[in-house]
């Protein structure tokens, strides 16, 4: 396979960008995507069978509940960071090993539902949070150790909703191809 097509199975709607300029437009825009994201991604693995969530959508990429849950685990985490960022100042936040979290019994064999109810009511707290914040406190931080930099609440709302497209385009990759890599 050719790197450009190893890119875009790994990065489906392309690698994130954050936009220069930030109009309160865009930024609904992407709450809207993260509020959406647990029905979108209910009904791309609603009545998928158990076979099918253990396709891959590339080679050494997960599988659907791998992703399904991943999300969930993502998402837990984003959630926190904004809650540190928005309650002290720049806070360190603890990175993790997404990797190594994909790979555990509750990420590669527990029902997606589970993740699926999870992220029901955690987008409605975190959604519910991000829309009262105003211009100022979207502009708060946390620090990340692993890339050495400050990050903006703001960022995280957009790099979020990218993050939601992403593994749902995953999983219909996945599903389109039905490819079960090993």
């Amino acid at each position: 396979m050719k790197k450009a097509e190893l890119k875009a199975l790994k990065y489906p709607i392309g690698e994130f960008k954050m936009p220069k300029k930030i109009s309160d437009k865009d930024l609904e825009s992407q709450l809207k995507i993260i509020a959406g994201f647990p029905s979108k991604m209910r009904k791309e693995v609603d009545k998928v069978k158990d076979d099918v969530l253990e396709y891959r959508h590339r080679l050494g990429g997960w599988t659907i509940r791998q992703i399904v849950h991943h999300c969930a685990d993502s998402h837990m985490n984003a959630f926190i960071r904004t809650k540190l960022a928005y309650t002290e100042k720049n806070p360190t936040i603890k990175p993790y090993d997404e990797s190594a979290w994909a790979n555990t019994a509750d990420a590669g064999e527990a029902p997606v539902t589970w993740s699926l109810d999870l992220l029901d009511g955690l987008h409605n707290r975190w959604v519910t949070l991000l829309s009262e914040l105003n211009d100022e406190e979207l502009k708060r931080t946390y620090f990340h150790p692993a890339s050495n930099k400050k990050v903006q609440l703001n960022y995280l709302v957009f790099l979020y909703a990218w993050h939601c497209n992403h593994h749902i385009a995953h999983i219909q990759q996945a599903k389109k191809h039905k490819n079960k890599f090993s």
